[in-house]
């Protein structure tokens, strides 16, 4: 089988990091994989893994886009795929009009994954319009459902976005030195229960409810730790946070620690881990990171990471903006011995199982037709 996998770039992020989680098990498992985009940092890695990449500029949302569909069309024709599997809207879109004009009895199959809640529109239903539509969570199905029904061929199929169980692990030990050079950079955090909020800084990620939380809790014994980096031209907001901390009291008692490469070490350092999003999000992979190394997690209950939850750790649901309940919960798990279990439904593992068979059964359809 050769699966031909479409997106704007290979630079980071977490569609592009699942584009290198099923092109790697796409290899190992026997088959061709090739990866189309405009390039990125991530390509060494990718090529390094077995995967062919094929640079074309499919990323600009602009008319002059359609420039490309004609290049792609004959690129389809010249490479043969059995699998179109396009990621995001505009490569999509061109995929999806080079896609149109091919022969149909013997074109690639089409397949999209819907990695977001996407803003309702004409432009956003082509993620609804492919043959197969992969949806991350039942959260993005029932979106799919709801807004772009009359555009699903057949129903979305919930492959859940997978962790890297050889990376995140119970038991998982730091490097040696770890902790102390952490601690030597943040001597907040010596002889702390460190209390883990990881995400963007953002004002819908919650970093504003953990600080009052913090704020409630007044326990000596406990740290707050901020773990993300501003969002590109929102660096004022990490000032604000700071400022809302000063306001709360909480100087010697929450770190801003940045982006850090070294998450999963923090996740096993940590009591607690939370998941305080204040909209609904398409999934939720710092639940399923934290609950793979054996971390508690404590999370409100809407979106993606509420269903990673109520499968991994129901103890963790909080109703959705209850502050009150967040102190309740911390303090509860913080004396129990309770811990979460990853169900095989959230491993990579799985979820590069489940797309490898939802491609073959596309193309047993069509060789069933043509029987």
């Amino acid at each position: 089988m050769k699966v031909m996998q479409l997106l704007p770039a290979l630079n980071s992020g977490g569609v592009e990091r699942g584009t290198l989680d099923l092109a790697r098990a796409l290899v190992a498992a026997g088959h061709d994989s090739i990866v189309v985009s405009n390039g990125g940092r991530m390509v060494e890695q990718l090529e390094l893994e077995g995967s062919r990449h094929l640079s074309m500029p499919i990323h600009r949302k602009s008319l002059f886009s359609l420039r490309q569909v004609r290049p792609l069309r004959e690129l389809i024709r010249a490479e043969q795929p059995d699998i179109l599997h396009v990621r995001s809207r505009v490569p999509a879109w061109l995929t999806y009009f080079a896609w149109k004009k091919l022969d149909s009895s013997n074109r690639p199959r089409l397949v999209s994954t819907a990695h977001g809640l996407y803003s309702i529109n004409r432009y956003s239903a082509i993620m609804a319009s492919s043959e197969q539509v992969i949806a991350i969570s039942r959260c993005v199905r029932d979106y799919l459902t709801t807004n772009y029904s009359r555009y699903l061929q057949r129903p979305p199929e919930i492959i859940y976005r997978g962790v890297d169980t050889t990376e995140f692990l119970p038991g998982l030990t730091p490097p040696e030195g770890w902790r102390e050079s952490v601690e030597s950079e943040f001597p907040e955090l010596r002889d702390k229960r460190w209390l883990l909020l990881p995400g963007r800084l953002t004002r819908w990620k919650g970093q504003e409810d953990f600080l009052r939380l913090l704020a409630n809790l007044d326990r000596e014994d406990l740290h707050g730790v901020v773990l993300g980096g501003a969002e590109p031209n929102k660096e004022h907001y990490a000032q604000e946070l700071q400022q809302r901390a000063a306001e709360l009291g909480l100087q010697t008692r929450v770190s801003f620690v940045g982006q850090r490469s070294d998450i999963r070490y923090w996740y096993g350092a940590s009591a607690l881990v939370y998941n305080l999003s204040k909209r609904p999000e398409p999934f939720g992979r710092t639940v399923i990171e934290a609950a793979a190394i054996g971390t508690p997690v404590i999370g409100y209950d809407i979106g993606g990471p509420a269903e990673s939850l109520q499968a991994c750790f129901p103890e963790g649901l909080v109703p959705d903006g209850d502050i009150a309940g967040l102190k309740d919960k911390t303090l509860e798990l913080l004396d129990s011995e309770v811990r979460p279990v990853l169900q095989r439904e959230f491993t990579l593992e799985a979820q590069a199982e489940r797309t490898m068979g939802l491609y073959e059964q596309l193309l047993a359809e069509r060789q069933g037709a043509d029987s």
